[in-house]
């Protein structure tokens, strides 16, 4: 990976320059490791299985209390 850096007058590193190429690659990775903590997250809580008309049937409740 080809970086450059910006520097102050004294030298030190204010910023970085990517390749856009090499930008997007590591913002898909982070994006995926955000994924994995949610996920295991999400397996660390407590598991209640519903069924999908249940399910359906409260987001539109949700959407109707919202829409008034």
């Amino acid at each position: 990976m080809r970086t450059q850096f910006v520097t102050d007058d004294a030298g030190h590193k204010l910023a970085v320059i990517l390749p856009i190429k090499e930008y997007n690659k590591m913002i898909e990775k982070l994006e995926d490791f955000e994924d994995v903590k949610l996920y295991d997250k999400a397996k660390k809580g407590k598991q209640e299985f519903k069924d999908a008309k249940d399910v359906f049937k409260e987001i539109e409740e949700k959407r109707e209390r919202s829409n008034v």
